[in-house]
């Protein structure tokens, strides 16, 4: 009974995954770029996210330090906290900014993944980077809200143009693997095909 609307879920993923296929790739490429300047520069990669995208956020961050697709040494590379805890220890909407001031230095990078960009906590964590003299990378959905007007010329901007939660993590899932594939060929070298 339930078929046709089934169907009509991966039909409409992969026809955003093909759409936006080719408006990403700059954008992910210079968000490589970012974070092989700061790993291999002697920074790290702080990651944070508010919500369901903080399992993005942990996800990005295991693939960073385990590894992608291929062996190699991990990446320094750290998930922020926004639970509970953290939000009640700092009831504010600060935890993430906290974070980014104790943990961020100059050369490192802050990423950070949400479906429009509309939580302050983030707002005010891009704030904290830019204290530090972190670049940013924001992985936003729709037109990227109030986290994309805080970017600055040298952050980079990887926004999924379209509304809906579900197909924007979709996608954003993709540019992540997107972004370690990059990494490892930057670091390894093309790998041959099998």
């Amino acid at each position: 009974m339930l078929d046709l609307r089934i169907q009509q879920h991966f039909i409409d993923s992969a026809d955003l995954h093909y759409q936006v296929a080719e408006t990403l790739a700059k954008p992910v490429d210079a968000a490589v770029q970012a974070v092989l300047a700061s790993v291999t520069g002697g920074g790290k990669v702080l990651v944070g996210a508010m919500g369901p995208s903080t399992a993005l956020a942990q996800y990005l961050v295991n693939l960073l330090v385990g590894g992608f697709e291929r062996d190699r040494p991990g990446l320094a590379a750290l998930c922020l906290s926004s639970d509970a805890l953290m939000a009640t220890r700092w009831s504010d909407g600060l935890a993430l900014t906290k974070q980014v001031l104790a943990l961020g230095q100059a050369g490192d990078v802050l990423v950070l993944i949400s479906s429009d960009g509309s939580e302050p906590d983030l707002v005010q964590a891009v704030q904290a980077a830019h204290e530090r003299e972190m670049s940013v990378l924001a992985l936003t959905g729709n037109l990227g809200g109030a986290l994309a007007r805080q970017l600055r010329e040298t952050d980079v901007h990887v926004c999924v143009p379209h509304e809906r939660a579900a197909r924007i993590s979709e996608v954003q899932h993709l540019v992540l693997h997107c972004l370690c594939d990059g990494i490892d060929t930057q670091l390894l070298g093309e790998e041959e095909p099998i």
